[in-house]
């Protein structure tokens, strides 16, 4: 039977609603634009291509788009979606599974290389990244910037989301790198809790893996829009070139 990791039925379900900002036109718009141009009129490869979020507007731009997922609920969704029958998307792990042809981009968005949760698996999905890259092209990664700062002293648990009918809380495992985010929402009038672990890793370690896969970092921007990185950034969005 296959595994959909973290992100099965009961997650899918609710997914894009629960991420409802993250589809706005503003918040998707310059992902879409800065991966277009990096794409040109060749081929994009999305790492964890999930319900088609970026996939399907970089698709209707004219980008041939393929996507790699673990979740089969979550792709099952991306093919209901008008547009999603144009999409090729194959099942695996984002670490070791292989699809067909280069692509000039692969791309990899909104926290997800913290579903990987161990560094070696960090490390060959970069490797993954590197050899479906032809040469010139750019793997690109946005995440969050670890926020230990505003963790205290002896403390393991942040709130990082309040609301009547989500609460979001990271339980952290300094020693290990990990978190576990913790969500409990209000579904049908019930509470509902599921809990996602994650890695989360640096930038300075995101550019060994880097240049252990042979790429080297061209930009690092603290949002899509381009702004500068600075020791205040609470993300980045990093891209590596393929010589």
């Amino acid at each position: 039977m296959h595994d959909d990791g973290h992100f099965d039925e009961r997650i899918a379900a609710r997914y894009d609603a629960a991420s409802a900002d993250m589809y706005e036109r503003a918040v998707v718009d310059p992902v879409v634009d800065v991966l277009a141009g990096l794409a040109g009129s060749g081929r994009a490869l999305e790492l964890g291509i999930g319900t088609g979020r970026i996939a399907l507007p970089l698709a209707r731009r004219g980008v041939l788009v393929h996507g790699i997922d673990v979740s089969t609920a979550m792709v099952a969704r991306l093919r209901a979606k008008p547009g999603g029958d144009a999409v090729g998307v194959t099942i695996g792990d984002l670490a070791s599974t292989r699809v067909d042809g280069s692509f000039d981009v692969v791309y990899l968005v909104f926290n997800t290389i913290m579903n990987v949760t161990a560094q070696a698996q960090q490390v060959a999905c970069f490797r993954n990244a590197a050899a479906h890259l032809a040469p010139g092209g750019h793997f690109v990664v946005e995440v969050i910037v670890p926020d230990l700062r505003r963790l205290p002293p002896g403390e393991t648990i942040r709130a990082f989301h309040l609301s009547e009918t989500h609460w979001g809380i990271d339980e952290y495992d300094v020693t290990q790198q990990r978190l576990v985010s913790h969500h409990v929402e209000v579904v049908d009038g019930r509470l509902e809790r599921f809990a996602i672990p994650c890695r989360y890793v640096w930038p300075a370690e995101l550019d060994l893996m880097a240049e252990i896969a042979g790429l080297q970092l061209r930009e690092r921007w603290a949002g899509w829009g381009q702004e500068p990185f600075t020791s205040e950034s609470r993300a980045h969005v990093s891209l590596w070139r393929k010589p």
